[in-house]
C-alpha cells in the first residue's frame, strides 16, 4: 500500500502546481494510476541508477521541481517586480508593472515652457501637480520654401534649434534657452518669483513682453510656419514687442474668470546711429469668461521716460471649440511711418486619427495692414495649410501663402513645408 499512498501524494501534488502555475503540462506529468497498484498489489519503489540519488523520488516531485526552476527567473533576468527583493513590507502593493495588462498612466500634451507660452504653462499651475525641478527640453525646425519673389528658388534650412533648461521650485522658476539656428542665439534667459498661490509674480531677465496675442503663442502650438505678416512688421521691423531685457509684474486672479495682468519696463530698442534709447513700457489684460472663449488687450509704447512716440494697441479674441480654434486681433497706433491699422484672422481644426496619437489639422488664415501719414501703403496675406501632428512630439507642416507684404510691387506666392518635433 505504500506504492499507493506516494502516488496519491503525487497527484495531489501535481494539481497543486497546476493551479498555482498555470502549467498544465505539470499536471500531465505526474503518474498515471497503474493498474496493479489499483488492484491493490504493491509494487517496489524504483531507484535511480545515479550515485548521488539514494532516496526515493517520485515523478510528481521531479515535475513540481522542474516547474519551480522554469517559474523562477534566471541570474540574467534580474529580480521579479513585487518580489521579496524590491518589496520590503509583505503587504506593500504590488507595481503596475507585475499587473499583466495594466498599463502607465497617460499624462497627456506636454506643457510648453513659461518663456515660449505663458499662457499655456499657466495650465501646469492649475493642475497642481508636481513638477520637474530640473528639465531640460528642445525642438528642431527644418524647413523647405519656394518663393515667387526669387522665381521659386528653392531654399532648404534649419529655421530653429532650440535647446534649453527650466528649473522649478515651491516659489522660484528660472529658464535658460538658446536657438543655434538664430543670430540672436540667447533667446530666454529669466527668473520668476511667486507666492504660494501663484497669484503675484514678478519676472526678471530677458523674455517675451506681453504685447501681442499672435507673438504669446507658441511657436509649436501655431498651426502656422511663421506669425504672419502683422506680426513680422510690428515685432521685427518696427521693433515693437518681442524678446526684451526687463522687468515685469504679473496678477493673476482664477477666480474672477481666469483674469490676468501683465505689466513691465523693457529694454528700449536703438536709434539711426546705434545709441540705446529709454525703456519701453508694455502690459496685457486677459480674462476668460466661458471654458471655450478668452479676450485680452495689450499695449506697447516706446521710450515712455523720454516721451512716447511710437505706440500700439490690440485687442484679441480666441474660441476653442470641438477641435475648432479661431483666433482674431485687430491693433491701432502709430509707427515711425504714421499711424497704422492692422486686422489677423487664424482658424485650425484639429481632428484626431486613430488611437496612436494622431490628429490632422487643417488651417486657413487672412491678415491686413494699412499705413497712413506720410506714405500710403497696404499689406495683406491669404494663408492656406494642412498638418499631420503625432503625439505632441511632430509634425509635418505644409503651408501655401499668397501675399503683399509692405514694399513689395505685387503680391507673390510662396509655398513651404516643415518638419519639426521636441523633446521634454
Amino acid at each position: 500500500m505504500g506504492g499507493t499512498g506516494l502516488e496519491e501524494k503525487g497527484w495531489r501534488r501535481g494539481l497543486l502546481v497546476a493551479v498555482l502555475l498555470g502549467l498544465p503540462a505539470v499536471a500531465s506529468a505526474a503518474p498515471e494510476p497503474d493498474e496493479d497498484a489499483a488492484e491493490g498489489v504493491d509494487r517496489p519503489l524504483e531507484v535511480s541508477g545515479d550515485d548521488d540519488a539514494d532516496k526515493p523520488r517520485d515523478a510528481a516531485g521531479d515535475a513540481l521541481a522542474g516547474a519551480v526552476a522554469q517559474a523562477m527567473p534566471g541570474g540574467s533576468q534580474g529580480p521579479v517586480m513585487g518580489s521579496p527583493e524590491q518589496v520590503a513590507e509583505p503587504n506593500a502593493p504590488v507595481p503596475d508593472a507585475a499587473v499583466p495588462g495594466k498599463k502607465k498612466k497617460d499624462t497627456g500634451p506636454k506643457a510648453d515652457t513659461l518663456g515660449e507660452a505663458p499662457d499655456e504653462a499657466d495650465k501646469v499651475d492649475d493642475k497642481g501637480g508636481p513638477q520637474q525641478r530640473i528639465r531640460v527640453f528642445g525642438r528642431v525646425f527644418a524647413r523647405g520654401a519656394a518663393d515667387e519673389r526669387q522665381k521659386y528658388e528653392r531654399d532648404l534650412g534649419i529655421e530653429s534649434a532650440r535647446v534649453g533648461v527650466a528649473a522649478s521650485l515651491s516659489n522660484l522658476e528660472a529658464e535658460v534657452s538658446a536657438d543655434l539656428a538664430s543670430k540672436t542665439i540667447l533667446k530666454d534667459a529669466f527668473v520668476r518669483l511667486a507666492d504660494d498661490d501663484k497669484r503675484l509674480r514678478l519676472y526678471a531677465g530677458r523674455f517675451k513682453s506681453p504685447f501681442l496675442q499672435r507673438s504669446q503663442e507658441s511657436a509649436w502650438r501655431l498651426p502656422i510656419q511663421e506669425r504672419g505678416l502683422v506680426e513680422d512688421y510690428l515685432t521685427e521691423t518696427n521693433a515693437l514687442g518681442g524678446r526684451r531685457l526687463g522687468v515685469m509684474g504679473e496678477l493673476r486672479l482664477k477666480e474672477a474668470w481666469g483674469l490676468k495682468f501683465s505689466a513691465g519696463l523693457f529694454e528700449g530698442g536703438e536709434d539711426a546711429t546705434g545709441k540705446r534709447l529709454s525703456e519701453d513700457g508694455s502690459a496685457r489684460l486677459s480674462i476668460r469668461p466661458f471654458k471655450f472663449l478668452t479676450l485680452g488687450t495689450s499695449t506697447y509704447l516706446t521710450q515712455v521716460i523720454d516721451g512716447t512716440k511710437q505706440y500700439a494697441t490690440a485687442a484679441d479674441a480666441e474660441v476653442t471649440l470641438w477641435g475648432l480654434s479661431v483666433t482674431g486681433e485687430a491693433a491701432v497706433g502709430r509707427l515711425a511711418l504714421g499711424p497704422f491699422q492692422s486686422q489677423s484672422l487664424l482658424a485650425s481644426w484639429t481632428v484626431p486619427v486613430g488611437h496612436e496619437g494622431w490628429a490632422v489639422q487643417p488651417v486657413v488664415g487672412a491678415e491686413a495692414l494699412q499705413l497712413q501719414g506720410g506714405i500710403q501703403a497696404e499689406g495683406h496675406s491669404v494663408t492656406g495649410g494642412f498638418n499631420v501632428l503625432l503625439a505632441d512630439s511632430f509634425k509635418a507642416q505644409l503651408q501655401a501663402e499668397r501675399a503683399l507684404r509692405p514694399g513689395d510691387v505685387a503680391p507673390a506666392l510662396e509655398l513651404s513645408v516643415q518638419l519639426a518635433t521636441r523633446f521634454r
